[in-house]
């Protein structure tokens, strides 16, 4: 695939900011530095804020060094969950908002299986992610002590394997910062992801050798600018004998958006998202034509099936189920081009015209780079027909591409979702950050949010390279492939403590509260805002309407009514009943937005409402074929 490549700025794999010291450090407050203390000295050194976790025996030496670290003036805090899966939803959350590693920690046994669904979930979103795991001390290995999880025990090890990028039981001291380097590495590299060291509570608190970090971590975590030169240009060549090109922007397009969207306005290419890359992108472009997969537009597929366009670009886009709406024929064919970083994912798509690996940020640049070199010696006709797109795009109107109009716009009571949808954009300021929980609330959040004020991207042609402008989630976040419920709620926490400045709202279903509402008592203790919108049905919603939709038998889907506005203000946090667009018209947005806790809003929505669930039925339906 690489028959040239280019390397810029990359640093060697392994290189010292210091040598190793072969004599103990000094005390610090009475302290000799043990293994717990370096581990924190590293997560300071890549500017970690929070470790999110709940203490316990195993892991409690790595707590010890984080309240030595803060009496030294550290910066590195902890936040504690109420169940280590809300730990690992948290820094997920952080991770995304931040762009840098999320750290999570439990101890031994029951607290590290605890995690595992989490962990899952970034693992399947690959979201980078330290986890750390606690063990009895060595010596106690095979005895039946209380909670180990080693081989001779609970083998621990052996379930965070499928699910991690790196996974190591840390047997000596001398392990553990080799070990800790190369899982960072493992986590920030594509495919990005999670990793697990699980380090018995001994080798903690084993002296350290050394008196500080023997690696430079931002020289060996920086990005390298990897570009496949010939591929690039084999693709300006297709580009160029193109009469009508399509984006898919998926979710890894983050860190060079600014760059695809020039790119798209310079061609005059149309562009739509998967669920997970809408948030990257203003829902009002004159180029944007709505969502593709899970709870997307019908728009989207006819753009992809207009007979006139003769090359899609899928960039950073996994090629799943979630985001190819169920493997559908009007994306992957072979008028596709897919371009990604990771192997895994161009892997997908085996009837593609062309891959072209490569770091998006540098791809994109060379891509805009060439295209504005031969701008003002382009073809009179195609030029002309990129005039007639921009024409025919600035009578695009982006309420057109919704399934059911009047419902985003009905006064009805209860309270139907899609004008819910439609309050929430108009209602929170620009700044906001919105998670959409697994189930109902992500196919109409999908489908429905479309704030007012978004601009992630530049409309006017531009003349030149755009300054660079980074997001490292979005302003919509949610959870594909594997989609935990409750994820946003842990998820909203740890975003809101990466950004106490950006409001947050957290978009669930009374399934989801109930099953992680405990963790807005997290957010009371951290007084952090976080608006929680609990779509209140009295049921599990997807369930309800996939049997339904499916001609299953109706079981299993019915929960007792809730009154989840109380439940919150027993937990410390603020709690409103919503049943109306009246009720919603009513609230203090800009004193909620600016309380120094959460608040929860119950939102009573009518119950018969039909979600836009088609593709995932279709691929239930098929049985996956």
């Amino acid at each position: 695939m690489f028959d040239t490549v280019e390397f810029e700025d990359q640093s060697p794999l392994l290189q010292r900011s210091a040598p190793l010291s072969t004599t103990l450090p000094a005390p610090v407050d009475g302290h000799v530095m043990d293994m717990a203390d370096l581990l924190v000295a590293y997560l300071e050194q890549l500017g970690v804020d929070y470790v999110f976790g709940i203490p316990g025996g195993a892991i409690e030496p790595l707590y010890n060094a984080i309240a030595r670290n803060q009496r030294r003036g550290g910066n590195l805090s902890h936040i504690v969950a109420r169940h280590e899966a809300g730990a690992a939803f948290m820094a997920d959350g952080y991770a995304r908002e931040t762009g840098k590693i999320g750290v999570c920690v439990a101890t031994s046994g029951p607290g590290a299986t605890n995690l595992i669904t989490a962990v899952a979930t970034a693992y399947g979103n690959d979201v980078p992610m330290l986890v750390i795991t606690g063990q009895p001390a060595l010596p106690s290995f095979g005895k039946h002590t209380l909670q180990e999880s080693t081989c001779t025990g609970i083998d621990v090890l052996s379930m965070f394997r499928p699910c991690t990028r790196y996974n190591s039981l840390v047997s000596h001291p001398m392990q553990l910062e080799w070990k800790l380097v190369t899982a960072l590495q493992h986590a920030t590299r594509a495919p990005f992801g999670p990793v697990h060291l699980s380090v018995p509570v001994d080798v903690f608190r084993a002296p350290a050798k050394q008196s500080g970090p023997a690696y430079d971590m931002a020289a060996l975590l920086r990005p390298s600018s990897l570009i496949d030169v010939p591929a690039v240009d084999r693709l300006l060549a297709m580009l160029a004998a193109s009469r009508n090109v399509v984006l898919l922007i998926g979710p890894a397009c983050g860190e060079a958006i600014d760059l695809i969207m020039q790119f798209a306005t310079l061609k005059g290419a149309t562009f739509i998202v998967p669920p997970d890359g809408k948030g990257l992108v203003s829902t009002h472009h004159p180029l944007y034509r709505g969502v593709f997969g899970f709870g997307g537009h019908a728009s989207a597929e006819a753009t992809l099936r207009d007979e006139s366009v003769d090359l899609i670009l899928a960039i950073g886009s996994t090629m799943g189920e979630w985001n190819t709406a169920g493997w559908c024929d009007s994306l992957l064919n072979e008028r596709l081009v897919h371009i990604d970083e990771c192997e895994e994912h161009l892997a997908r798509s085996p009837m593609a015209r062309m891959h072209l690996r490569g770091g998006l940020r540098p791809v994109f640049q060379r891509l805009v780079t060439r295209i504005l070199e031969v701008q003002e010696q382009a073809d009179v006709t195609v030029e002309r027909r990129r005039a007639a797109r921009e024409l025919c795009n600035k009578e695009w109107e982006a309420g057109s591409l919704l399934a059911d109009p009047a419902a985003f716009h009905s006064d009805a009571v209860p309270l139907a979702p899609p004008r819910l949808m439609n309050e929430l954009g108009r209602l929170f300021p620009p700044t906001t950050r919105f998670l959409a929980d697994a189930g109902n609330s992500v196919a109409w959040a999908t489908h429905y949010l479309q704030p007012e004020d978004r601009r992630m991207a530049t409309a006017g042609l531009p003349r030149g390279i755009r300054s660079e402008r980074r997001s490292a989630g979005g302003w919509l976040r949610l959870t594909g492939h594997f989609a935990p419920m409750g994820w946003a709620i842990g998820a909203a926490v740890g975003t809101a403590a990466a950004n106490p400045a950006a409001p947050v709202v957290c978009i669930t279903g009374d399934g989801s509260m109930l099953m992680s509402g405990q963790e807005l008592s997290t957010a009371v203790a951290e007084q952090l805002c976080v608006i929680f919108v609990v779509l209140n049905d009295a049921a599990y919603g997807m369930v309800k309407h996939g049997q339904r939709l499916g001609g299953g038998e109706q079981i299993g889907y019915a929960l007792p009514p809730t009154d989840f506005a109380m439940l919150s203000r027993a937990l410390g946090g603020r709690g409103h009943t919503i049943h109306s667009a009246a009720d919603l018209a009513a609230l203090d947005i800009k004193a909620i937005c600016n309380h120094p806790g959460p608040t929860l809003l119950d939102v009573y929505i009518d119950p018969e409402q039909v979600p836009p669930i088609g593709s995932r039925m279709r691929v239930l339906l098929e049985d996956g074929q």
